[in-house]
């Protein structure tokens, strides 16, 4: 389906743009990614069949784009050499109109970089790393099913620095099996010691098909008790906002001006197109919104690439309950919150029929508050933020 022609896109658009490298080393036995540990397929092939596929969707755009931000996920794209990264840059360069100013990110596993390759990077135009350090202790890595050590993290992280990064991010876990709100804490403050631009702290979710939910089921995931996990997130916010970073969406912190710009893109329901196996899109006009993913099976992608066809599966053109209810239960990761007149202007009256009542029942909770043209979750109350996001659903 020849999606931007057929729905009348003759603007330009920005939009950004999202890479995904389905192939690992080895499964982490929490991961419930679109990802798999090897494959007969070689990252040249890949990139190739990934180049190819943003050739075919430029061709169907009706006006030029921008696009603000670009992000190789994974998987593991630090898998890939630095020349595959530089081809995927310069087209994106060359038929997106990738601004000068981009914000370019690769997500890399401490234990598949080198000097030379993170070098190769940076020279490739990449200007924002996403270290996977996941955490700051040998047994826990042992535990999640890792493939670096504590040490490689550290190594990867001078090397970074060395090769000009000035934009790194830490990418931490905690609520894990055997792991103690000390241990958690010991991890925060050497991560904070070294000081990269930007620490994600997620909680850990036991997801549904993975190693980690069996175990969980068989009673043998030794997880922290609720509210020892409620003071690790706790001990987050307090001792990072400490030292300098702003607490500007529910598991992300950042030192000023090093937010993620791709990320916020999806929180605020920005367009968005991904590239490669299992990939999603999304374009917020026309309509109210526009979804769709790739083929997951990475062999079912690299076919339909070799014959030139684009393949939107799952495709979904939201009515406008759906989108006003994304733009509340994303806009509320936000720490800013939802801006209420901006949600007017583009819903209308829905708004106040919708959840007028439902805003005014969280706010005699206190588990919303008004600030200005924003509403958002009280830092206080962030971890009851899953209980308040079902209710715009």
């Amino acid at each position: 389906m020849d999606i931007c022609r057929s729905y009348g896109l003759s603007f330009l658009m920005h939009v950004s743009l999202y890479i995904h490298f389905p192939f690992c080393l080895k499964k982490c036995l929490y991961c419930d990614f679109d990802s798999v540990a090897g494959s007969l397929v070689s990252p040249d092939e890949y990139v190739a069949a990934v180049v190819r596929e943003m050739e075919l969707r430029a061709g169907q755009l009706a006006a030029p784009v921008s696009a603000p931000t670009l992000y190789f996920g994974g998987g593991t794209p630090s898998l890939m050499a630095p020349q595959l990264v530089g081809r995927v840059i310069d087209t994106a360069a060359r038929l997106y109109g990738l601004d000068t100013d981009a914000e370019i990110t690769i997500e890399a596993n401490p234990g598949t970089v080198t000097a030379e390759k993170l070098a190769g990077y940076r020279a490739a135009g990449v200007n924002r790393l996403s270290l996977g350090v996941q955490a700051l202790d040998d047994a826990l890595l042992q535990q999640l099913g890792r493939v670096h050590s504590v040490e490689e993290s550290l190594a990867a992280y001078k090397a970074a620095r060395k090769a000009g990064f000035d934009n790194i991010g830490f990418d931490l876990i905690h609520s894990l099996p055997g792991q103690s709100l000390t241990i958690w804490e010991k991890a925060l403050g050497e991560a904070i010691r070294l000081g990269p631009e930007h620490i994600s702290a997620y909680s850990l979710s036991v997801e549904e098909g993975t190693p980690f939910a069996a175990m969980f089921e068989a009673g043998v995931l030794n997880l922290p008790h609720e509210d020892e996990a409620t003071a690790m997130f706790e001990a987050t916010r307090h001792l990072l906002a400490l030292h300098g970073y702003e607490h500007y969406e529910i598991s992300n912190f950042a030192r000023p001006l090093f937010k993620s710009r791709h990320n916020q893109v999806y929180w605020r329901r920005g367009n968005y197109l991904g590239f490669g196996a299992g990939a999603h899109s999304f374009l917020r006009e026309p309509g109210w919104g526009l979804r769709w993913v790739n083929p997951r099976n990475h062999t079912a992608y690299l076919a339909a690439m070799q014959q030139d066809q684009l393949q939107e599966e799952e495709l979904q053109q939201l009515a406008r309950r759906d989108a006003l209810a994304e733009a509340f239960f994303l806009g509320l990761r936000l720490l800013e919150g939802v801006d209420m007149q901006d949600a007017i202007e583009e819903f209308g009256p829905v708004v106040e029929e919708e959840y007028g009542g439902l805003i005014g029942e969280l706010e005699g909770k206190g588990l919303l508050m008004t600030s200005g043209r924003h509403i958002a979750i009280p830092q206080d109350k962030i971890i009851f933020a899953n209980r308040i996001f079902s209710s715009f659903i």
